[in-house]
């Protein structure tokens, strides 16, 4: 059934189509670490979170008789075909998991591609080459979208992790077939993140970490219209402590003047609207927030009914600055709060912490999730939206053609 998204029109999801006999171009987020290259030069997959979470989209529409064409990205080869950045890793590894057989294609486009798809029987599985060794995807290219359209019958996206992205397979693609909807992990990525912008349960915390205030800047301006606190970690909360005078240890990052200036705008903005913002009373050398601190930010989230988290709040990566960070995943898993959590170092300390399964949503979106937060939409979900009058200038532009 389609999905309603609180003030936009209506989106289609996957089951709202038949799939049956009917090719399908499926945008997954397959962008997963890879090893370094062994001495035969395979790569092996380190993290294979987000093939784990494509599985019920592709599975589904295995299962409904689709003829399947998938599409991904993986790494920055700057459009160029880079050998070291191939999905073979990813097909060998689906194969595995799905207990069926996944083509590689050598390429996305031309005759070759367009022969293989039409000889395709119903059920099987065919994963395009990475998407980015083309110049024409990350620059939104018309005619490479219109080849890449020409493969299939019905677009889905489940890559929210890019949807941020105004690219070709993502934005081009989906302006180009009529049949247009959302894949399962993208319909549970907005189930989620869309009350956090419009009917949170309250009280609402957010509690923000990683470097830099100015990247987040945005979100936060949003998000302080929104919830009933703030808590600051991570090593941007140095730029707060300079804020109020308090001195940041030697060793440890020191903010850049925009990352001050952000964090007095921050401040300004939630005085006014008595917003309090919590910030390290503590810190161990600067890597990670305190005892007092872990403390406090249980105290304050004990109550919470929704709690969104982006950015670690230290070093976690290295034992001896974890404590803050699995600390407050602790704390946090023990409330009756709706978790959601976005940004891919947060998820995988979270993941580390042994707290996971306790948490409600773990976002695969790290950028999108904060450009989703700042209110304004994002291009991979705008265009899938049904608009009359976008469907009526499509349809025209293709009878013209």
């Amino acid at each position: 059934m389609s999905t309603g998204l609180v003030g936009s029109p209506m989106i289609k999801t996957i089951h709202d189509f038949k799939l049956a006999g009917k090719v399908v171009f499926l945008r997954l987020d397959l962008n997963v670490p890879l090893s370094e290259p062994d001495a035969e030069g395979h790569r092996k997959i380190e993290d294979d979170s987000r093939i784990q979470e494509a599985l019920p989209t592709i599975r589904y529409a295995v299962e409904q008789g689709a003829k399947l064409v998938l599409a991904s990205h993986l790494g920055r080869p700057d459009g160029k075909r880079k050998p070291e950045y191939s999905l073979l890793p990813v097909a060998n590894h689906l194969a595995e998991l799905l207990q069926q057989e996944v083509t590689l294609a050598e390429e996305c486009i031309g005759d070759g591609i367009e022969l293989m798809v039409q000889s395709m029987k119903n059920g099987q599985i065919l994963l395009l080459e990475n998407l980015r060794f083309y110049p024409g995807e990350e620059a939104n290219d018309p005619e490479f979208s219109r080849k890449l359209a020409k493969l299939a019958q019905i677009y889905i996206n489940d890559a929210f992790g890019t949807a941020h992205r105004k690219h070709a397979s993502t934005h081009g693609v989906p302006s180009l077939i009529l049949e247009r909807g959302l894949g399962l992990l993208m319909a549970k990525e907005l189930k989620f993140l869309e009350p956090l912008l419009h009917q949170p349960k309250k009280p609402f915390y957010a509690l923000l970490g990683g470097s830099k205030v100015s990247d987040k800047i945005k979100t936060i301006e949003t998000l302080v219209r929104k919830v009933d606190g703030l808590l600051i970690g991570g090593a941007m909360a140095h730029a707060f402590w300079a804020v109020q005078g308090d001195a940041i240890p030697a060793d440890a990052k020191h903010p850049k003047p925009e990352d001050i200036e952000a964090a007095r705008s921050i401040l300004r903005d939630a005085r006014r609207r008595e917003i309090p913002v919590y910030v390290p009373l503590d810190t161990n050398k600067g890597f990670d927030i305190g005892p007092k601190t872990i403390e406090k930010f249980g105290e304050v989230l004990a109550n919470a009914g929704t709690i969104f988290w982006n950015g670690p709040l230290g070093w976690f990566e290295k034992p001896e600055y974890a404590q803050g960070t699995f600390g407050v995943a602790r704390a946090i898993a023990e409330t009756t709060a709706i978790k959601v959590v976005g940004g891919g170092d947060t998820v995988s300390a979270i993941k580390k912490s042994g707290f996971a399964d306790r948490f409600d949503h773990l976002s695969t979106g790290g950028g999108a999730v904060l450009e989703y937060l700042e209110g304004n939409g994002l291009p991979g979900i705008d265009i899938l939206k049904l608009n009359q009058r976008e469907l009526t200038l499509i349809h025209s532009a293709l009878r013209e053609e």
